[in-house]
């Protein structure tokens, strides 16, 4: 009988991993959870390379929305009271690609060869993340599924909703900043050199301010390599310390500490943390197997390493929200929100209040970054251009005054 190896994690939140020996993964996956514990991960013991399961989507051939479109039709199949394999072989059909279509397949086969749902998504080689997985495991579990996947399809749709606001507010700034910066690179790269045999050939000392704009000019035209290669290293040096856990720590505490992006991050992470802790408490996943999941959907280190002080202040039975507090991470309105929750027995629904809060939050500030960061781009390249005017200005001027 062939070996596999297990990650889960028991119900006192310990993450348990070693060897079984089993038929199949989804066996594993079984007597697993017939200990009482929540599987994390089942595979060969030969089988190389762990990778990370907890992360949220990677990729896999299936992107994230059509990964929400797929979990919001289920919901609406499933609550219409269809069986399963007909509501599988109708997404099938529905797929909008054949990319998707096959995907929807293996699924559908897979319980058709006696496979839960949660099972059948577990073994497409991480298309579907821990978080998925583990909510469908527990509404098939409680008999919700198809609530459970109107709950995971919400969940999916405001975390794509609020990173597709902020990318969509940068694209202004962004475009303009290329144009701007586009068009001063050429001023300087082929209008200035033209003009600098001019001037070289007047002989007399030119002001300051057109000396400065001449090498910088030269700087672009003849050193743009140089200035390739430094910020290609700083990037290259930037992956390496991000990569080691103990770099990463300081390099995200540093990020934390910036005025007003700082604030701002807390903030985005809050939100991530709460609706992901909230979607699973209304689930009934237990909330140390909840802190565990969660965790690993917060970005920020700091803020990750906190959530998990906040699982071993919990573990020794102490609340939420005074553990949170203790790492002193998270904001205040937040903790005062979960310390009504615990209290009324909602914590579920009072951390998506947080998240839904948050999220607004977010979206004001980055509007209200933006509305600044637009005139003040503006006024920087204006005032460049300017002075590549001036300087320019003063050189034919005191050239002028040489011939007078």
């Amino acid at each position: 009988m062939p070996s596999f190896q297990y990650k889960a994690i028991a119900p006192n939140g310990d993450l348990l991993q070693g060897l079984m020996d089993a038929g199949s993964s989804e066996e594993v996956v079984a007597k697993l959870q017939e200990q009482g514990n929540l599987p994390v991960e089942a595979k060969p013991a030969d089988a190389g390379g762990a990778g990370n399961l907890l992360s949220l989507f990677r990729g896999g051939g299936i992107n994230a929305s059509e990964i929400t479109e797929f979990t919001q039709q289920m919901a609406i199949l499933l609550g219409a009271g269809l069986p399963l394999d007909r509501a599988l072989t109708l997404q099938v059909d529905l797929a909008p690609n054949e990319r998707v279509r096959r995907l929807m397949e293996r699924i559908r086969d897979r319980v058709r060869g006696g496979s839960s749902l949660s099972d059948a998504l577990d073994t497409q080689g991480g298309v579907f993340d821990r978080l998925f997985v583990n909510m469908v495991r527990a509404g098939e579990v409680g008999g919700s599924l198809d609530q459970t996947l109107a709950r995971l399809g919400d969940y999916l749709k405001r975390s794509r909703e609020l990173k597709a606001a902020v990318v969509t507010a940068l694209i202004y700034p962004i475009i303009l900043l290329l144009l701007a910066g586009g068009s001063l690179i050429l001023v300087l790269v082929y209008v200035v050199p033209k003009l600098s045999p001019i001037f070289a050939e007047m002989g007399s000392e030119l002001p300051l301010m057109t000396q400065f704009v001449l090498a910088l000019a030269a700087a672009l035209r003849y050193g743009w390599w140089a200035m390739l290669a430094v910020v290609v290293g700083a990037v290259f040096w930037y992956r390496r310390a991000i990569a080691d856990p103990v770099q990463r720590l300081a390099i995200h505490e540093r990020w934390l500490k910036l005025p007003a992006l700082g604030d701002l991050i807390t903030k985005m992470e809050t939100a991530r943390f709460t609706r992901t802790a909230g979607t699973l408490q209304r689930n009934g996943v237990p909330l140390l197997s909840t802190l565990a999941i969660a965790r690993n959907v917060v970005h920020n280190a700091v803020l990750a390493e906190a959530v998990e002080d906040a699982g071993k202040q919990v573990k020794t039975g102490g609340g939420l929200a005074p553990a949170l507090s203790k790492t002193k991470r998270f904001p205040k309105l937040a903790l005062q929100m979960i310390t009504v929750g615990e209290e009324t027995g909602q914590l579920d629904e009072m951390l998506l209040k947080i998240a839904d809060a948050y999220d607004l939050q977010v979206r004001t500030t980055v509007d209200r970054l933006l509305a600044m960061l637009v005139p003040v781009l503006t006024i920087l390249i204006a005032g460049f251009i300017a002075l590549i005017v001036i300087s320019m200005v003063m050189a034919i001027l005191s050239m002028n005054d040489m011939v007078g």
